[in-house]
């Protein structure tokens, strides 16, 4: 059913005069649980810690789906800072009504959970609403159905996009984040199925994603992401396009942290001296609060807009000084697009490749993909790890450069080109950017899959199985950076076709998305670096100082 803004004005309307919270003083409870109805009846719980003392505050607002009652341990920092705070269990979590759809009604439902608290006796109509994660999903989400009382948002680790950052990248579904996820959330082995299979951009995705309703946000929002981070281009573009594209509202008030962390404050191997943490910086939520909610003049929007971590070499016994945060009005920094091209030799370099044939062809069996070692994972193998704990493995291609005789100082998106041909009608190819240190240590930077299948898109009409023999060049997004690789290392690319369980694993035979019993098959793939197919990464090299 769609509600013009009429309907929901009168529905609103009649919800405020069933349902009203006293103001609380001093001598009532600094905790009180609701049941707040959304537009369609179900009933979200709800609970709500006030200040001591009369009102009305501004308020703050997270929805989860991992119990309101986590709120608590926080509530008394808010409360003593002058907020009122609102922690809601989503649609079906918990002591929530209704069905768990994981992000599918958070907009509806974000919007008549802001203007239900706006009406309140104990808000003063100054409404900010933050979260890490899925609750900086939920946040988004919010923020993207308008709500008129919606001040300013605090978002942490959350992507500009579920189906392109959360659930596919390269068009291969993200299966230990993803599935690993809904399995966490209780949802059935059949509807994550039915997820993986819904690699295709449909009218599901359309109405519920950020990505397609981002346009409607008018206030700012404070992006916190972490380079090791499952959703490190979500937190980065979606300040990039409300900042710079968004819209007009919203342009210029945006701000952003890239922080040296993963998905839960893990590092990998390396430790990155004040890299940041995934739950942010309280003071600095506090400040942007302060200025948006409270009208301060702190400072925090004189201050440039953005702060990124520049990292280098990390080992946790000696870390290098070059690790540090930089702040910037803009991103990228200046920078000259750089490709290094993959040799016959096996190396790295500049200089496009002269020989007229070169390739370098493996065998790929579904039935034995290469493990997962490190990356902007989700659970315990997050961050950079060393990539020689895979071994030697005939599907497995190192690429490296010299010993570098100066620094490589890279910051911004990076793309690979790749050549590329295979027997099989569909198949994978995963590209790694390493940092390789003097011992021979294989720090992991970034790792990512391209899916033949979507080598155009994954919009209905761009998708295309592989023509069998024929090579194809493939443009890999391989997702954004801000890494110094120092003198005396090397810059190494790594090639297969499967990295589990970081991506499923691609059967080769073609099949439908959701057949599961078509046989898999051992796919042949050959990677071209010659005269005529220049493969290369192009990495932003910075050209001024940082």
């Amino acid at each position: 059913m769609i509600r013009t803004n009429l309907d929901i004005s009168r529905y609103l309307v009649t919800l405020l005069l069933l349902v009203c919270l006293p103001v609380a003083s001093a001598q009532d409870s600094s905790k009180q649980e609701v049941m707040m109805p959304m537009r369609d009846g179900v009933k979200l719980a709800t609970n709500i810690y006030l200040p001591a003392g009369a009102g009305p505050w501004p308020v703050v607002l997270t929805r989860t789906p991992y119990n309101k009652n986590g709120a608590d341990g926080s509530a008394a920092t808010y409360n003593a800072h002058g907020y009122a705070l609102v922690s809601q269990d989503v649609r079906g979590r918990y002591a929530s009504e209704g069905e768990d759809q994981p992000f599918e009604v958070d907009m509806p439902d974000g919007y008549d959970t802001v203007e239900w608290i706006a009406a309140q006796p104990f808000s003063n109509g100054k409404i900010g609403i933050f979260g890490t994660s899925a609750p900086g999903i939920t946040s988004n989400l919010a923020a993207a159905a308008a709500p008129p009382h919606l001040t300013a948002a605090y978002v942490t680790v959350a992507p500009d996009s579920l189906f392109y950052r959360s659930r596919f990248v390269g068009g291969v579904f993200k299966e230990s984040h993803s599935g690993g996820w809904l399995r966490g959330q209780g949802i059935s082995e059949e509807r994550i199925a039915a997820y993986r299979a819904r690699a295709v951009l449909d009218q599901g995705w359309l109405d519920t994603d950020f990505m397609f309703h981002r346009q409607n946000v008018e206030i700012p929002v404070y992006n916190v992401g972490g380079w090791h981070d499952i959703y490190a281009e979500g937190s980065l573009y979606n300040y990039l396009y409300l900042q710079d594209a968004g819209n007009e509202k919203a342009r210029g008030k945006q701000k952003l942290f890239m922080g040296a962390f993963g998905h839960g404050a893990i590092q990998g191997d390396l430790a990155y001296p004040g890299g940041g943490l995934i739950s942010g910086d309280m003071d600095e939520q506090l400040r942007w609060w302060d200025f948006w909610l409270k009208g301060e003049d702190n400072g925090i929007m004189s201050e440039p807009p953005i702060s990124i971590y520049m990292m280098a070499s990390a080992r946790k016994s000696d870390p290098s000084p070059k690790n540090r945060v930089v702040q910037l009005d803009s991103w990228p920094p200046q920078h000259e697009s750089t490709k290094f091209y993959l040799q016959p030799s096996m190396t790295v370099n500049t200089q496009a490749p002269t020989a007229d044939s070169a390739s370098a062809t493996y065998q790929f069996d579904p039935a034995n993909p290469v493990p997962t070692v490190g990356g902007q994972n989700l659970g315990a193998d997050v961050g950079p790890r060393d990539q020689r704990e895979i071994g030697e493995r005939q599907d497995y291609l190192r690429f490296q450069t010299p010993v570098l005789e100066e620094d490589v100082v890279v910051a911004g998106h990076i793309d690979m080109e790749l050549y590329v041909s295979t027997d099989a009608l569909d198949t994978d190819f995963v590209v790694k950017l390493v940092d390789i240190y003097p011992d021979g240590y294989e720090a992991l930077i970034l790792d990512y899959p391209q899916r033949m299948r979507f080598r155009h898109g994954q919009l209905p009409e761009a998708v295309a199985l592989a023509t069998r023999g024929a090579i194809e060049k493939l443009t890999i997004n391989m997702w954004s950076t801000a890494q110094t690789f120092e003198k005396g290392h090397r810059i190494g690319i790594q090639v297969t076709s499967s990295n589990y369980p970081r991506f499923a694993v691609n059967p080769n035979n073609g099949a439908a998305l959701d057949d599961t019993a078509t046989p898999a098959k051992i796919a042949t793939n050959t990677i071209y670096f010659d005269a005529q197919h220049p493969s290369a990464i192009i990495l932003p090299i910075v050209t001024e100082g940082l």
